[in-house]
Parts: structure tokens; sequence; C-alpha cells
């Protein structure tokens, strides 16, 4: 879209903090400016440095940075990992998920469409729709975008994951409701980091850019503007607090002319302290006739009461939550003396199998780059995911996956959740995970092998454990009410019928 860089022009070191005064209506005390960013991802420090490789607004991964080698947990923002799923969900997410609708009313009427063409869209639009590669509406677009276009407008909650197309659906919105002969800002989008505003904005880029007269400011760190700017473009995207400094201490934007008000992330807004009181300042400060847009990944009960304090009355669309199953999932486990041991019973399962991809996941991350040296070392394709490295560079890793370039990915928990590759029908633990108590971590267990069972494909799942944690294993069985059955490492027949069945 023309002119959808003009408010990056100039873009330099973090901009000055800014948030709402004591007396936080969430969190009951004063906030502060989160200081938690994507760590790998930084703006040049001076305007006109090198473009993203390849991905619109976003910045050049840096060096990786170096980590404590003993560091066993990898712990992830959930920021971090909404963003790395914004990047690799290139095309819908294909699910049979149910969709819900809640309303004050339920004998008011709800209208969904199966193409983009029954909505009032203008060409343009339709144009950047089919450019993003949107051939028909996901599920949840089905019901939302009717609702966000409706006249009149109406406040809506929409939930569901990664992938499914809500970016999508309220940049739509957005797009719709702006007035390209209106020079002042009518739509405002709040996202809960720099990294998630620009990705929205490069979603902004992709669909209007047949909308020429549409343009695009963000209100994030390091963006500059002068006391007295005056602000031409329709659409502003930000975080919430470098969007308060412009609406209470610079006085450059008026809230009050905003029409069409989205809030993205909720459920990160609450996770990251201070976030959530800055966005209930500012939607305070807009008109009772703007319309509200909630999104969020999770409905669960701080997602439903922060909801509750943002929107009045509001249509709530969700997707029934996915259940994890343990049925459509073989389990099987083997009994080491040792991580070479290990590796040897891992060698034995490949060699078995007619793999086409697997997914290994190790407890830490000394432990992974071990395990991913000994693989390239024996001639496997080997990509590895861990923290250390950047947002960027994990869904690069990702998509290079996705697209068979690795036929092997070894990943800590980073990984463990939410990364949807359907091509994936194998799963091995090399050791399993635990809690700091030594326990074993169900809900990641259950996670790392639902990545061999995505949409309800079969798939399968091995444990390759040492002899002093055969305990988690029984532990397992008895929390999932399943049964993992034990295989020996070295006994080839046993693994070669297995592989026929």
């Amino acid at each position: 879209m023309a002119g959808a860089e003009r408010g990056l022009r100039g873009l330099g070191a973090a901009g000055a903090a800014g948030g709402p005064g004591p007396g936080c209506p969430w969190h009951g005390a004063a906030p502060r400016r989160p200081a938690s960013r994507c760590p790998g991802l930084r703006w040049p420090e001076r305007p006109g440095r090198g473009a993203a490789r390849g991905l619109g607004l976003l910045p050049a991964p840096p060096a990786l940075r170096a980590e404590p080698e003993d560091e066993d947990e990898e712990r992830v923002p959930l920021a971090e990992l909404s963003l790395m799923n914004k990047l690799i969900h290139t095309s819908l997410v294909e699910s049979q998920q149910h969709v819900e609708i809640l309303q004050r009313d339920p004998s008011s009427p709800l209208f969904s469409i199966k193409t983009f063409e029954e909505l009032p869209l203008k060409k343009e639009l339709l144009q950047g729709v089919y450019m993003m590669g949107f051939n028909r509406p996901s599920k949840i677009q089905e019901q939302a975008l009717p609702l966000m276009l409706a006249y009149p407008p109406q406040n809506l909650i929409a939930q569901s994951q990664s992938g499914t197309g809500k970016t999508a659906a309220f940049v739509l919105a957005m797009l719709s409701r702006a007035s390209a002969s209106e020079k002042y800002p009518q739509c405002l989008c709040l996202a809960p980091t720099y990294e998630l505003a620009l990705q929205i904005g490069q979603v902004v880029r992709t669909i209007g850019k047949f909308c020429t007269d549409i343009k695009v400011n963000y209100a994030v760190r390091g963006n500059r503007v002068l006391k007295g700017t005056v602000l031409e473009e329709q659409i502003i995207i930000g975080t919430p607090g470098t969007t308060l400094d412009w609406c209470f201490k610079q006085r450059i934007l008026d809230l009050t002319k905003i029409s069409l008000f989205v809030l993205d992330e909720a459920d990160i807004m609450i996770d990251t302290q201070g976030l959530s009181c800055q966005s209930i300042r500012i939607h305070r400060a807009l008109p009772k006739s703007c319309q509200v847009l909630l999104f969020s990944a999770t409905y669960k009960e701080p997602v439903r009461a922060f909801a509750e304090r943002i929107i009045p009355d509001p249509i709530v669309i969700k997707l029934r939550e996915e259940e994890l199953t343990l049925s459509n999932i073989r389990q099987y486990f083997m009994v080491c003396q040792s991580s070479d041991e290990q590796y040897r019973a891992l060698c034995n399962l490949y060699g078995s199998f007619t793999i086409g991809q697997v997914m290994i996941f190790c407890q830490t991350r000394r432990l992974a780059d071990w395990l991913s040296g000994k693989m390239s070392r024996d001639g496997h394709q080997v990509a590895i995911l861990t923290a250390e490295l950047t947002v960027v560079q994990r869904a690069s890793v990702i998509q290079r996956f996705r697209e068979g370039k690795e036929k092997v990915l070894i990943a800590t928990n980073v990984c463990a959740r939410g990364i949807d590759v359907q091509q994936v029908t194998t799963v091995v633990n090399f050791g399993l995970p635990m809690d700091q108590d030594g326990e074993p971590d169900f809900e990641t267990y259950l996670h790392r092998i639902g990545r061999a069972g995505r949409f309800g494909h079969r798939g399968i799942a091995f444990s390759v454990v040492q002899r002093e944690t055969v305990q988690l294993v029984h532990k397992i069985e008895e929390y999932f009410q399943t049964t993992i059955k034990q295989l020996d490492p070295y006994d080839m027949d046993e693994l070669e019928k297995l592989a026929a069945e």
C-alpha cells in the first residue's frame, strides 16, 4: 500500500516511555512500561539501514547470543510464540473446530459467508485478499467478518488460535471503515509488542496494496514524532505505552475521532504487567460510538474479565479449544543406560521406520546441541530449534522444516505447542519432560506428542529414556490412563514389525 512506510521513517533508538498514572484498574498498582521484548528483533539505530530479509517490516536478525551453558529450562514469552506463529502461518490452518457464537440477544439474526465476494468489500480489498493467498474465508472469518462490517457497527470478541485468519479479518475491517477522503486517524489497533505491531502492519500493507489513499502510521518505540505534528494517516498501529504518549503527552492523536478500535492478543496483554492498564485508559478516552474488536488466542476467565472492562455487550465468536487426545497416537518407550545408548536406540528407530519428517524433543539446550551434532556427523539433515535463536530465525527454521528441506527437527520445549507441521507423524522424546521437582511435566508431554497427531491424523510417539527415569513413564500412564508399550531398542525384528503396521 502506497505510503504505508511513511510512519516508519526515522525510526531509531527506543522512544520515550509512557504510561498511565497510579491506581491501575487491572493489576491494582502503578503500571510500568514492560521491559521484555523479543530479544533478537532490533530496529536499526539510524534510519535507512538494510530492510528485513523477505519479511517486510521486520529487521534482519543479528548474530546469536551466548546463553548460559547449564541452563535447563527455556522460558519463551507468549508474545514471542505469537509472533513466531504469525511469521510461519503463510496460509490458513485447516481446522474442523466448531465455531461457537455467544450473544446477549439469542433472537438476533446471525449471518455467515462462504466467499469473500459476499462481503461489502471494495474491489481493491478483494484483490488484496487474494494476493494474501486466501481463496475462501476461514471458519472464524465466515462468522466474524459479517459482524465486523455490519451497520450499525457491533462490538466483537473473536477467539481462535494463530493461523486461523484473525489478523486478516480485523485488517479488512480497518481498511473498510477508514475513509480515504478524511485525513486523520480513524482506526486504532493496539498490539502488546513492537514486533507484533510491525507484523500487523505488514498484513495491512499486503491486503491494502491497492488502496493507495489509505495510509498507516506506527505508534511504536523509536518512531519519533514532534509535538504539534498533524497526523494524516487513517490507520494507527501501536503498542499501548507509546500510544498513550501520542494521546496524552504529545497530544497528536485525537482518540475522540477514532471510529474503530482493535485490541489484538488480549491474553498477552493480560500476561504482561501494565499493558492491560494502558489499554483500558486508552479505551476510556474513545467515543461511545466507537466499534471495539478484541482478539485473543484464549477465552479463559482472565480474558473474559478483561473484556468486560473493555467492551460493552459484545458478541463472542470462538473456536472450541482443540482437544489434544492420546487416542490417535500410539506410544512406546525404550530403556537405555546412557545418552550414547539412547542415541543408538534412536538410530535403530530411524533405520527401521520409513520416516518422512520427525520431531525430536530434548529437555535442555545442551542436550539438543549434542544430539544435533551427532546426527549431522552421521549424515542426517537436521535442524535445531532452541530459545537462543531469535524469533525470526526460529520462524525460518520451522518454515524450512515444513518445506522438507530438513527431515529432522530437534527442539526444546520452545516448539512443544502451537507449531503445526502436518507432515509430522513421528515424535521422539529424547528423555521425558520434567518439572523443577523431577516429576513428569504432563502438559508438556501431551503437547509434545500432539505434534504427531494434528487435526485427527494418526501418529506415533517414542520416548527414549534412561533407566532411572522409567518411573516417570508409569506416572504418565497413570495420569492419562493410557498404555505406553515398552520396546527393546535392539530387537530389530520387533521394530520392523511395528514399522509395517
